[in-house]
C-alpha cells in the first residue's frame, strides 16, 4: 500500500463528499490517503474517470508511489493535459505527454 494524493480543481461538490469519505482533505481540493491499496485507488480512479466523463467541470491530478516509475511517482490526470515524469540526467522533470 502506497500514499496516493488526488487533486481537485472546480469540480461539484459530489467529488469533495465522495474523496472525504475515503481520504483526508488537508487543504482545499487536496485529499491524501497514506495507505490505499492498488485495487482501492484503480476503483475510486474509475469513479473519479466516469463522473468527470458525464459532467466535463474542471480537473483531476491522481499521484501515487510506484517504485518502479521514475521518480517513484505515477501521474494521472482528467480535464487537463496527460503529464509523466522523466528523469534527465537525475534531475526529476514533470513532461506533458
Amino acid at each position: 500500500m502506497a500514499l496516493t494524493m488526488i487533486v481537485t480543481r472546480d469540480v461539484e461538490m459530489r467529488y469533495r463528499g465522495f474523496l472525504t469519505s475515503i481520504m483526508l482533505e488537508v487543504s482545499p481540493g487536496v485529499y491524501v490517503a497514506p495507505d490505499m491499496s492498488a485495487g482501492v485507488r484503480t476503483r475510486v480512479w474509475g469513479v473519479m474517470t466516469d463522473w468527470w466523463q458525464a459532467l466535463g467541470n474542471g480537473s483531476l491530478t491522481l499521484v501515487w508511489r510506484d517504485t518502479t516509475a521514475p521518480g517513484k511517482l505515477r501521474i494521472e490526470t482528467l480535464g487537463e493535459p496527460p503529464k509523466t515524469i522523466v528523469d534527465a540526467d537525475g534531475v526529476l522533470l514533470v513532461k506533458r505527454k
